[in-house]
């Protein structure tokens, strides 16, 4: 039961993070014990490699071992590419030059009685061949709804061992995944939805872990595996830790950081006993 703990090196991690490598590694142990790293750097611009460091020393301290070697997504891009190919030659995406201000005009335009959508297909009628530098390149939802109907697939189910839900299917994808989602950004070449999908196959992840906030992502995720045939993962999406004001943890908030913590004389059985990780 490979589990999986996938930071960004763009700050500190902070007491949220810590709540969720430490749930990932329970899961874990009480199995075959194998607990991966991933450093999931695709922005190359925001990541740092003193955050990486501080991750590693954050995780040893917190007393959590991984397999090796660490994975580092910005040395996969070619895998990321190949991901792409395959969408492009089952003719799903298209390259997208919309601004945000494009958008916003063309939401903001009268749409009848539709119900306008996120991104309301300004460049679906554009080519691959036609695919620019300044480009991003966005998935048909419409075509990929389309395309797994075509190959009687008959549902895109997920289960969730933490919400115990298994809300997924095709007809919920074709009312609520409305927004013709970037696939690969301009500025890195692929996107987090993408990446994700393509390492969590790769590296034979069978249950992912990771927090409520992203319980959202799964359903997209979830079409781009069956759309580039890649096996079906567990999920457990953890409940969130809060600050004072009930908003979700940010790496900006110092006072959570782990490594201030670290300094500040907490240990880290204080650290779990607070988190409600242990009794």
């Amino acid at each position: 039961m490979p589990t999986r703990f996938a930071p960004s090196p763009t700050g500190l991690l902070h007491l949220g993070h810590a709540f969720s490598a430490i749930t990932a590694w329970n899961i874990s142990q009480k199995t075959d014990k194998k607990y991966i790293l991933r450093i999931e750097d695709i922005d190359l611009q925001r990541c740092k490699v003193e955050y990486e460091k501080q991750i590693f020393d954050d995780l040893e301290w917190l007393g959590l071992t991984w397999e090796k070697p660490v994975i580092r997504q910005k040395n996969r891009f070619n895998f990321y590419q190949k991901a792409i190919d395959i969408l492009n030659n089952k003719n799903l995406i298209y390259p997208c030059s919309c601004t945000r201000k494009d958008i916003a005009e063309a939401l903001s335009a009268p749409q009848g009685n539709k119900t306008p959508k996120p991104y309301p297909g300004l460049c679906r009628n554009r080519s691959m061949s036609e695919l620019k530098n300044e480009d991003n390149i966005r998935l048909n939802i419409d075509k990929s709804i389309s395309y797994l109907k075509n190959i009687k697939l008959k549902s895109l189910s997920f289960v969730d061992n933490y919400y115990q839900k298994n809300l997924f299917n095709i007809s919920f994808a074709s009312k609520h995944l409305q927004e013709d989602i970037i696939v690969a950004r301009k500025d890195i070449g692929t996107s987090y939805h993408l990446s994700v999908v393509v390492d969590d196959a790769f590296q034979n992840i069978t249950h992912v872990v990771r927090g409520a906030d992203l319980f959202n992502s799964t359903p997209i995720q979830r079409l781009l595996q069956e759309l580039l045939e890649l096996p079906q993962p567990l999920y457990h999406h953890h409940r969130l830790i809060l600050d004072e004001d009930g908003k979700r943890l940010a790496k900006r908030e110092a006072s959570t950081a782990l490594s201030i913590l670290r300094e500040s004389g907490v240990k880290p059985i204080e650290l779990k006993r607070s988190l409600d990780l242990i009794n």
